[in-house]
């Protein structure tokens, strides 16, 4: 296993005081606490890219691929959070996988005609499993947009699918601020916006220069 499979405690929790505490629990924040309601996050469509082959190398960090010694190409953002029932109950050993389009707007897919490069050190597709209190991380890039059908440009997002014992979710996670949001014919099919938007802010010292934090939890019902 890879010290980028290996996220521990400690890691989780540095990034975590860059996010304003989003992550920890016991915060002191009253809609943090465990019993207090919460919105599920909404199902979204899972969308045709969904890898046919997996990648060899399947770990939680996308940047890199094993036996290739280049990096992705954009900018690297640090994807964290929690998956949680609606009572802020942490769900352990949950299944989150990841996909998504490159730094210029393309799948590692066959049915992707997007004339968009391709980045051969990108792996595009990414698990990771929760601890005991229900942490989640990535290090992947930020997607760009890309063409979808005629006019429409779909927004910078990153699917999932949690897995949870008998829960399934499949959804996406959008970037606040795209201009593009406001007109996503997918995205305006959310039962609940907010539920599906991060906020991108900077890295502690312990991570990369220049990387960025997006801190997303993922309520499931």
């Amino acid at each position: 296993m890879s010290e980028d499979q290996r996220f521990s405690r400690r890691d989780l929790l540095k990034m975590s005081l860059a996010t304003g505490g989003i992550l920890l629990a016991g915060s002191g924040d009253p809609l943090l606490a465990q019993g207090a309601a919460r919105v599920p996050t909404s199902e979204q469509a899972m969308g045709p890219f969904y890898p046919v082959l997996k990648p060899a190398d399947q770990d939680a960090d996308l940047t890199v691929i094993q036996g290739k010694p280049g990096k992705s190409q954009g900018q690297v953002i640090y994807l964290l959070g929690r998956v949680m029932n609606q009572n802020g109950r942490p769900l352990p050993e949950a299944r989150v996988e990841i996909w998504q389009a490159n730094s210029f707007g393309r799948y590692t897919h066959p049915q992707d005609a997007n004339p968009a490069p391709l980045d051969p050190n990108f792996q595009g597709y990414g698990v990771s499993t929760t601890d005991g209190e229900g942490r989640y991380r990535f290090k992947t890039i930020k997607p760009a947009p890309y063409p979808a059908a005629g006019d429409w440009v779909r927004p910078p997002h990153i699917h999932f699918q949690v897995t949870a014992g008998s829960t399934l979710l499949v959804t996406q996670m959008y970037f606040e601020g795209e201009p593009l949001n406001e007109k996503d014919r997918i995205l305006r099919t959310a039962k609940d916006l907010g539920s599906l938007m991060t906020k991108l802010t900077p890295p502690t010292k312990d991570l990369d220069p220049g990387s960025l934090v997006a801190a997303w939890d993922i309520i499931l019902p």
